[in-house]
């Protein structure tokens, strides 16, 4: 499969501000002002929306691209589009409202950490929220709720499941609160938030994979499968990165004359052989993908091949962490040094991998 490249001035202008990045513990302002130039952050709104027109396949190649120059940026442009398809479930003038502006951002969390009860002007929200990718820069934040009737007691489906919608509040309606202080996706800078006592009319809440208001870039794409691809292709980003940066570090004749000729070629075929895995791993996924988004838009996408679509993704996730981790020891110590790219890029999908959704490969 091959590998989508970003252009070299946009690839260019990450690569150069990504340490900055680091050190100050959120996107460079060159990054955020190349994401909104290229309309990233409304990945999945079609042009006419204030987007660009690209479909769900081209929309993980691109992902993929970005993560492999540096793994915050894509990581931060991954969660915030993502919440660009939400677009697709607001009313016209909502809609409107929230994306109209270049410099729209939506941040969120898909915990539901939060009450809405049924009041007359809309909701009375309360509640918390740990992490949220890109909490700095974004001008709106997106949460889940539990709702709840006027009487406090919890509002159940048919099913007799509690329900859960998912509300938009503006930036000033938010307090952010300092969560991020992890190893890896430092710029990401996904603090928490918190909602207290706030009053959200019905215009603002919506119901994930209901029913389509507007067509946008996904359709109506399964939002758990939505999810573990676009991470899964962050993870795969990562480790091609890994790969090429360990590549041009360790297999260049100079560190191999440091080695006796047998773990010479220990170190080359090892290489070799986590490379090839990853290809396959890669290919694999994106031939499913593909065909996923095939049958959606020929109304023939079924749950077999949804689970495979998990399956996949989740399995990618896991052979990128383990291809990083299977290198690593060749590395030397400038793996280790928390100051180089390999260090960086080896923290990045460390931290990445906790994400619940890619817990399990199974």
């Amino acid at each position: 499969m091959d590998i989508f490249t970003l252009s070299h001035s946009a690839a260019q202008v990450i690569s150069k501000h990504a340490t900055a990045s680091e050190e100050a513990g959120r996107l460079h302002p060159e990054i955020i002002d190349l994401i909104r130039q290229e309309r990233w952050f409304k990945l999945y709104l079609p042009k006419k929306l204030g987007g660009i027109d690209i479909e769900l396949p081209s929309i993980l190649r691109l992902l993929e691209a970005i993560a492999m120059i540096d793994g915050s940026t894509g990581w931060t442009v991954t969660l915030c589009s993502g919440a660009s398809w939400f677009a697709g479930f607001l009313e016209d003038h909502t809609r409107n409202q929230i994306f109209n502006s270049p410099e729209t951002c939506i941040t969120g969390s898909g915990a539901v950490g939060g009450t809405a009860i049924v009041v007359p002007e809309g909701y009375l929200i309360n509640g918390s929220w740990k992490y949220s990718s890109g909490a700095l820069h974004a001008t709106h934040f997106s949460a889940n709720c539990y709702i709840r009737n006027s009487d406090g007691s919890a509002a159940r489906d048919a099913q007799d499941r509690e329900i859960v919608k998912s509300f938009i509040f503006e930036r000033n309606q938010v307090k952010t609160t300092t969560t991020w202080a992890y190893m890896g996706m430092v710029a990401t800078g996904s603090h928490g938030f918190e909602v207290n006592n706030l009053i959200i009319p019905e215009n603002r809440s919506f119901e994930i994979n209901g029913d389509l208001k507007t067509q946008t870039n996904a359709g109506n794409y399964p939002f758990l499968q939505l999810a573990e691809t676009t991470l899964a292709v962050n993870f795969s980003g990562m480790a091609l990165h890994f790969l090429e940066t360990a590549e041009a570090s360790v297999l260049n004749s100079d560190n191999l004359k440091r080695f006796s000729k047998q773990h010479s070629s220990i170190i080359q075929e090892t290489f070799a052989r986590e490379k090839q895995i990853l290809s396959e791993a890669r290919n694999k996924f994106f031939q499913i993908a593909d065909r996923s988004w095939s049958d959606l838009q020929r109304q023939t996408l079924g749950e077999p091949l949804l689970e495979e679509v998990s399956h996949t993704g989740k399995r990618l996730a896991h052979i990128s962490r383990r291809v990083t981790g299977n290198l690593y020891p060749y590395c030397g110590l400038d793996a280790a040094r928390k100051t180089t790219l390999l260090n960086r890029i080896w923290r990045d999908i460390h931290t990445a991998s906790q994400h619940s959704l890619l817990t399990f490969e199974l």
